[in-house]
């Protein structure tokens, strides 16, 4: 049990965020809750609370590096510390790339690859102002490998995701602090329905040893486990969560 830890969750209000939460809570953790969704993000609150966890809730807009730095201070001060950082916040647009809306762009860039960078800046900082070993884990994707249609940008912040989480590992090392990464593949989230709309799921599906969309479970399993102690070896490395998706047909 890791009653004495505490983790910071962004995109905490729902799908793998949610979960992650629910998953740290189980094991005994404080849980920091941050999602720019307040009305979500206190339905994850209540439902740790439920059963019998500790968590807060922070209303955070990840691409506002201010505000993330505030995460971590009211994180520190709730809780006396901060163990994990998992900057999962993320969003996703489905349009061709010669029809690509760039307010949208700099949307998708500014939530999934700002917000990465400003979790790893805010945290690491206190990680080691504090002394904390801690671990940083970043949601990267199968989409900073492979190539699909309609989601440029997204392709492009999840590719900028795992070379931060290398160039921090390499960095943060020093002070004891892990940098890792997990890449989902095709998760049951709110962030596909662009592709259900499109009708794109089946294909996605094919895609997966089990022809099904992953669990936002799943991945918080995998998150967990990358987070203990035991995973200490693992540092600098994306790991993927994909169920094959990016290995198979």
């Amino acid at each position: 049990m890791d009653t004495n830890k505490v983790a910071v969750i962004t995109g905490g209000a729902s799908g793998i965020g949610r979960a992650t939460a629910l998953k740290f809570a189980s094991k005994g953790a404080h849980v920091v809750v941050a999602d720019f969704n307040e009305q979500a993000g206190n339905q994850t609150i209540a439902q740790i609370k439920e059963s019998g966890g500790q968590a807060i809730f922070v209303k955070t807009d990840v691409s506002k590096f201010e505000e993330v730095e505030a995460l971590i201070e009211h994180a520190v001060a709730a809780f006396g510390k901060i163990d994990v950082m998992f900057n999962n916040a993320g969003i996703g647009r489905v349009t061709p790339v010669l029809d690509q809306d760039l307010h949208d762009y700099h949307s998708v860039i500014s939530v999934n690859q700002h917000g990465v960078a400003h979790g790893i800046i805010a945290a690491g900082k206190k990680m080691r102002e504090l002394g904390t070993k801690g671990v940083i884990i970043n949601t990267a994707s199968v989409f900073g490998f492979l190539a699909s249609p309609g989601t440029f940008a997204y392709h492009a912040s999840k590719g900028a995701v795992i070379m931060m989480t290398k160039s921090a590992a390499l960095e943060l090392s020093p002070y004891g602090i892990r940098v890792v990464a997990v890449a989902p593949g095709a998760v049951d989230t709110p962030i596909i329905q662009g592709y259900k709309d499109q009708g794109m799921v089946d294909a996605m599906k094919a895609k997966v040893i089990g022809n099904k969309l992953t669990t936002p479970e799943q991945v918080a399993d995998s998150v967990y486990l990358l987070s203990l102690e035991e995973a200490s070896a693992i540092n600098g490395s994306v790991v993927m969560a994909d169920e094959g998706y990016a290995s198979f047909k």
